[in-house]
C-alpha cells in the first residue's frame, strides 16, 4: 500500500554478527532513499515495508532485533503532507491503527528489540522507539520530540500511552503538550536520556558499533536496564494543573492540546488497547478540522517557504563577509555582536559614543559566552575564539576594512542619517550597511549618501537568540548585490529571511501596532483595561495585548505608532493614555493582572466596548491592513505575511499565522471582499 505522492521509507534488513552471540542480530535500518535534508518518514508503504521487515527478522530467528536510521536521521513520524489527501474519517482511522499495530509487533516480540536512535527521532519515529524494549541515544542527535499538538494532532502511534508509563506523568506532559506549545521546543539527546527516554546515551563517533556492543551484554544479561517506578499517586495532580494552566493560556484555542491531555488520564490506568483505541478515535477526528489544516499550513511554510524566499535575488551576486561592525553597544547590538560571531566566526567590532558602553556591550557578549560554558553549550576551544573574534571601541575608523556594518542605535532618522553620513568615509564603497530600524523608510536613511545602493534593512526580533525571523527590507536604491549578500548573511545567522518592500514598520511590528492600537482605542472609549485585555483569549495567542505591549515597551510602542500615524493618520491613532503609560515607567501588568496604579493614570470616554466588539474590530483590522499590505506590494503573498507572523511575532500554527484564520471565520471577505488564500489551502475543502 503505498499513499499519492509518497516517498517511502524502507526498511531495509540485514543480519549483523556480534560478538559474545551465537545468532546473528537482525538490523532494520530505515531509509528513503534521500539524503539527511529530506528525513525519512511514515505512509502507510513505509509502515508495509517495515512490517514486511519485522516478519523477515522474526523468521531467522535472530539474537535481537534492533531499528536504526539512515545518517542523522532516526525517523521524523508519519507522513504529515499526506494527511490532507485522506477521503474520509474511515481512512483517517485506518492510518493510526496500521501504525499501531505494525509498531506494537516490537512492543510485543518475545525476541528482545531495540531502538538505535542515531539522529533525529520525531512524532512517530520516536513512538516507534519507545515500543521498543531498549533504547540507546546517540549525542549527535539533533533534536527529539512528540511535536504533534503544535500542528493541531496528538501523538496517535502509542506515545500518549507509553511515554508517561516510562517517565512519569508530569515530563510526559512536558514533552507532548508543553513543549510543542512553547514554539515547538525540542529535546537535546542529554536531556532525553536524563528524563529516561534513552537507557544509555552513547557517543555518535561509534554510535553503531556500541549500540551493537551494548545490546548484546543486555541480551547476555551482562547489563541491567533499571528504570524508576512511576509515580501514579500525582498523575490525576499534575493533568489537573495542566488543564487549568491550559484554560489561562489558550482558552480552549487549541483542540489538539486538551485532546492530548484525555489520553494522558487514560494512560494512568495501563490498558494499552483501550489507550491506543482512543488515540485513533482522536486522531481521526483532529484529522478533519480547521486546526490541522491551519498547522500543516504553517508547518509548510516554515520548513518549504522559510528556505526559499520568494523574491531573493540570485545568490551568487552576494560578496563575501570577513570582518563586522555595529554601531551601538547596547542591548540589542551586544545581542549582535554574539549572534555575528557565533555563526559567522569572523571578527565582529562594536563601537559606542563612549568607552563605558563600549565596555558593557563587549561585557555582555562575554558573559554570554561564560553562561553557555557553564551550562554546556559551548565548549571552552569555541568560547576563547568568540573571546577573540568580538572587540569594542570609540573609534569607527575600526570599521574601514569591515564588509558589513549593522546599525543598532536609537530610532530616530536623523540620528541613523548622521551615522551612515560618518561611516560612508570610513568604509569601502562595497561595504554593505544595514540598519535594524524597526519603522523608518530604508529609503530616507540613504537618500543622501553617495552611494545609497549599498543600504539595506535588515530588522531582528527581540530576543534575537530565541525569535527565528529576519525582515529584510529592500530600499528604492538597493541593488541586488546587497540585497543578495543580505539574504546570504541571513542565511549564515541560521535566521529565516523575507524579503519586504520599504514601508512603514514594514510586516510585523504594522500589524502588530494596528491590533494593538485597535486595542487601545478601545480602552481609550472606555472599556477597562482587564476586558480588552481578555478579549483576544479565544484565539489562543502567545501573550495577551498588555503583556505583548509591556514585551515592546510602552515607549517604543508610542514611537513607531507615531510613525505609522503619520504615514497612515485615517488607521492608526495616538493614544495619550498610551504616552501616560510610557511617561509613569510602571509595568502595565503584573503576573498577568492589569496593574491598578496605571489604569488610575487613564482618561477614557464612556462608551465601553463588549469583549466581542473588541475582538472583532481586532480581526477587521488586521483584515484591512493585510489586504493594502498586499495591495501595495509589501511583501509577494499572503504567505509571507503569515510567514512573519509565526516567526516574528510567534503566532501559534493553528491560526496558521493569521490569514488562515481571518479565512475560515469570514472576517476576510466581511471586511475585504476576498478570502487571502483559495478554499483547501489552509482549510478544510469546501
Amino acid at each position: 500500500m503505498k499513499a499519492p505522492n509518497e516517498v517511502v521509507t524502507r526498511a531495509l534488513l540485514r543480519q549483523v554478527n556480534v560478538p559474545g552471540l551465537d545468532r546473528p542480530a537482525a538490523l532494520i535500518t530505515l531509509d528513503n532513499g534521500l539524503d539527511h535534508t529530506k528525513p525519512n518518514t511514515f505512509g502507510p508503504g513505509g509502515l508495509a515495508s517495515l512490517d514486511e521487515a519485522i516478519t523477515a527478522a522474526l523468521a531467522a530467528d535472530p539474537a535481537f532485533i534492533a531499528v536504526t536510521g539512515k545518517p542523522y536521521i532516526f525517523c521524523v513520524g508519519a507522513d504529515i503532507l499526506g494527511l490532507p489527501q485522506l477521503a474520509d474519517r474511515a481512512q483517517a482511522l485506518e492510518i493510526g491503527r496500521l501504525g499501531h499495530r505494525v509498531f506494537a509487533r516490537l512492543r510485543d516480540s518475545a525476541v528482545p528489540t531495540f531502538a538505535f536512535v542515531n539522529g533525529a527521532a520525531m512524532g512517530g519515529g520516536l513512538e516507534l522507539a519507545l515500543h521498543c524494549h531498549y533504547r540507546t541515544l546517540s549525542g549527535g542527535a539533533a533534536a527529539l520530540a512528540l511535536p504533534e499538538v503544535s500542528l493541531g494532532l496528538v501523538p496517535g502511534w502509542g506515545g500518549t500511552q507509553l511515554l508517561p508509563n516510562l517517565i512519569g506523568i508530569p515530563a510526559a506532559t512536558q514533552v507532548i503538550i508543553q513543549n510543542p506549545l512553547m514554539q515547538n521546543k525540542m529535546l537535546k539527546p542529554k536531556q532525553a536520556a536524563e528524563l529516561g527516554i534513552a537507557d544509555v546515551l552513547l557517543e555518535p563517533a561509534d554510535f553503531l558499533e556500541r549500540s551493537l556492543e551494548w545490546a548484546a551484554g543486555v541480551v547476555r544479561g551482562q547489563v541491567t536496564v533499571t528504570r524508576p517506578a512511576v509515580d501514579k499517586d500525582m498523575w490525576a495532580g499534575v493533568l489537573y494543573f495542566a488543564r487549568e494552566t491550559l484554560n489561562q493560556r489558550l482558552h480552549g484555542a487549541v483542540p489538539a492540546a486538551y485532546k492530548a491531555l484525555d489520553l494522558l488520564e487514560t494512560a494512568k490506568d495501563g490498558d494499552f488497547a483501550a489507550g491506543t483505541a482512543a488515540e485513533d478515535e482522536a486522531l481521526a477526528d483532529l484529522i478533519f478540522s480547521e486546526e490541522l489544516r491551519s498547522g500543516l499550513y504553517a508547518f509548510d511554510l516554515v520548513q518549504r517557504r522559510a528556505k526559499r524566499p520568494a523574491g531573493a535575488p540570485d545568490k551568487g551576486l552576494a560578496r563575501t563577509i570577513t570582518k563586522v561592525g555595529i554601531v551601538g553597544a547596547g542591548l540589542m547590538a551586544s545581542q549582535l555582536a554574539l549572534l555575528f560571531a557565533r555563526r559567522l566566526q569572523v571578527p565582529v567590532v562594536m563601537s559606542d559614543l563612549d568607552q563605558s558602553r563600549v565596555d558593557k556591550g563587549v561585557g555582555y557578549v562575554h558573559t554570554q559566552i561564560e553562561k553557555a560554558v557553564l551550562k554546556g553549550r559551548m565548549d571552552k576551544g569555541t568560547a576563547a575564539k568568540l573571546y577573540g573574534l568580538v572587540s569594542g571601541t570609540v573609534d569607527k575608523n575600526a570599521f574601514a576594512d569591515a564588509d558589513f556594518v549593522i546599525e543598532a542605535v536609537f530610532e530616530d532618522l536623523g540620528v541613523k542619517k548622521q551615522v551612515w553620513a560618518e561611516l560612508e568615509k570610513i568604509v569601502s564603497p562595497e561595504a554593505v550597511l544595514a540598519t535594524n530600524t524597526s519603522s523608518l523608510s530604508i529609503t530616507e536613511m540613504a537618500a543622501e549618501l553617495e552611494h545609497p545602493e549599498r543600504v539595506v534593512g535588515f530588522h531582528f526580533f527581540n530576543p534575537v537568540a530565541v525569535l527565528p525571523l529576519l525582515e529584510i527590507v529592500r530600499g528604492e536604491r538597493t541593488d541586488d548585490a546587497t540585497l543578495a549578500t543580505a539574504f546570504a548573511v541571513g542565511k549564515q545567522l541560521k535566521k529565516s529571511s523575507v524579503l519586504v518592500k520599504d514601508a512603514p514598520a514594514f510586516v510585523v511590528n504594522r500589524l502588530l501596532t494596528r491590533f494593538l492600537g485597535t486595542v487601545f482605542a478601545a480602552v481609550d472609549a472606555g472599556t477597562p483595561l482587564d476586558v480588552a485585555n481578555s478579549a483576544l483569549d479565544p484565539l489562543g495567542l502567545p501573550m495577551r495585548p498588555l503583556a505583548l505591549l509591556q514585551l515592546v515597551g510602552p515607549a517604543v510602542a508610542y514611537h513607531v505608532g507615531g510613525t505609522l500615524h503619520a504615514a497612515y493618520p485615517d488607521r492608526f491613532g495616538v493614544s495619550d493614555n498610551l504616552k501616560r503609560i510610557a511617561d509613569s515607567g510602571q509595568p502595565i501588568v503584573v503576573d498577568d493582572q492589569v496593574n491598578d496604579e496605571v489604569a488610575k493614570l487613564l482618561v477614557v470616554g464612556d462608551q465601553p466596548l463588549t469583549a466581542e466588539q473588541v475582538r472583532q474590530n481586532a480581526l477587521d483590522a488586521l483584515a484591512q491592513e493585510i489586504r493594502l499590505m498586499l495591495d501595495e506590494g509589501v511583501v509577494a503573498e499572503a504567505q509571507d505575511i503569515d510567514l512573519c507572523m509565526i516567526l516574528g511575532a510567534g503566532w501559534p500554527f493553528h491560526l496558521g499565522g493569521v490569514t488562515p484564520y481571518l479565512d475560515r471565520t469570514g472576517t476576510s471577505e466581511r471586511v475585504t471582499g476576498q478570502r487571502f488564500l483559495p478554499p483547501g489551502a489552509a482549510s478544510l475543502p469546501a
